[in-house]
């Protein structure tokens, strides 16, 4: 149970941008830059690194709900479960890798960022943006993964949900949860 009103019930983040409209604006702002705008990242990508930090933050929603946006976008030659179970021996790119090495320097503190790792990112191919946008990407995660539990939100009860809310994402982005969000907070000013 959540440890404030919110006033709906919406899981997750979703119940506080429900809640908070005009905080939910420019943070599914910042999302939808960071992980469906221009980048040399592929989407998946960019979700994984954000589905990697949640979980090195024990965020069970930022965790599971970014797991399926990351698997709704996969490749079909790729296998999320078996890139989250030994991320040293995925099948994925060693830039990749490099990145997702840097995202948890970030997660357990910044400055843990050592020339070392991003380092071994370029040498790996990558780029400063990408350098930049992981660093972006894990510290925002930090936040909401906090902003979620600090505020207990809840999870759905049906997890197949997820799977639907994924398919919406990938059409669709994340700012039309704002536009919900608005819409709840005036049918609620009426009632």
């Amino acid at each position: 149970m959540p440890h404030i009103d919110l006033g709906n019930d919406q899981p997750g983040i979703r119940s506080l941008f429900y809640y908070r409209p005009e905080t939910a604006q420019p943070m599914s702002e910042l999302a939808e830059i960071l992980l469906r705008g221009p980048s040399a990242l592929e989407r998946w990508e960019r979700e994984l690194i954000a589905t990697h930090v949640s979980g090195l933050n024990e965020c069970r929603f930022c965790t599971t709900t970014h797991a399926a946006f990351t698997a709704a976008q996969l490749p079909a030659d790729l296998d999320l479960d078996v890139i989250r179970a030994d991320l040293a021996a995925a099948p994925i790119s060693d830039k990749l890798k490099a990145l997702l090495d840097i995202a948890a320097a970030v997660q357990r503190d910044g400055r843990q960022v050592t020339p070392e790792l991003v380092a071994a990112a370029r040498t790996a191919g990558a780029t400063d943006l990408e350098i930049h946008d992981t660093v972006l990407i894990a510290a925002a995660f930090c936040m909401y993964n906090r902003y979620v539990d600090g505020l207990a939100t809840t999870m759905p009860d049906d997890l197949g949900l997820l799977a639907e809310r994924a398919k919406v994402l990938v059409a669709e982005g994340y700012l039309p949860t704002v536009a919900a969000a608005r819409a709840h907070q005036a049918q609620a000013a009426r009632a």
